[in-house]
C-alpha cells in the first residue's frame, strides 16, 4: 500500500490489529462490553448503524494491536454469532474467518440454577452447544437449558 493511502486511511484503516464486522447494531455495545475495550489503551474505533449490503445495518468495531484469543472469539460468539473477523498486519487483511460458537463451552458461562454443582463447587462451568443458530446451551452437570436472552456470561 503506498504511503499516500495509507495517510488518506489514517481514521479507517488499521496497521495491525482486528476489525469485527457484521455485528447487529443491537449487540454491538454488549460485544464492546464482552470484550472490556475500556480497559484498553490501543486506538479503538466503534461505528454503528453503518449501511450493510448483507444486513441492512451494522456494527463494526476496529481494534489496533489486539488479535483475539479462542477465549474472547467464544464470548462474541455467545452475543453475536456469524460476526466476521478480520485480522490486520500491515494494512491488509491477512485472516478472515466468520465467528462460530464451538460445540463445548468451558469456564465462560455461568448456570442459572443455583443448586447445579458448577455454582457450588470450585469448578469451572460446562456447557454443550446444542443449537449454533438459536443459540441454546446445556449445561454439562445439571442438564439445564439456557436460550440465548438467559445466558450469564462470567
Amino acid at each position: 500500500m503506498s504511503e499516500e493511502k495509507k495517510k488518506a486511511l489514517q481514521v479507517a484503516a488499521l496497521e495491525n490489529g482486528t476489525a469485527i464486522d457484521h455485528i447487529p447494531p443491537e449487540h454491538l455495545f454488549k460485544v464492546a462490553s464482552l470484550l472490556e475495550l475500556e480497559k484498553m489503551n490501543d486506538p479503538i474505533t466503534i461505528g454503528n448503524n453503518l449501511q450493510s449490503k448483507k444486513m441492512g445495518y451494522k456494527g463494526m468495531i476496529k481494534i489496533a494491536d489486539k488479535f483475539f484469543v479462542e477465549d474472547e472469539i467464544n464470548r462474541i460468539a455467545l452475543v453475536a454469532p456469524n460476526v466476521v473477523l478480520n485480522v490486520i498486519r500491515d494494512y491488509e487483511v491477512v485472516e478472515k474467518k466468520r465467528v462460530s460458537l464451538p460445540s463445548e463451552l468451558v469456564g465462560i458461562v455461568k448456570c442459572n440454577n443455583p443448586k447445579c454443582i458448577s455454582n457450588n463447587e470450585p469448578m469451572q462451568s460446562r456447557f454443550e452447544v446444542i443449537d449454533r443458530e438459536k443459540v441454546t446451551l446445556k449445561c454439562y452437570y445439571c442438564e439445564r437449558k439456557v436460550s440465548k436472552e438467559d445466558i450469564w456470561i462470567k
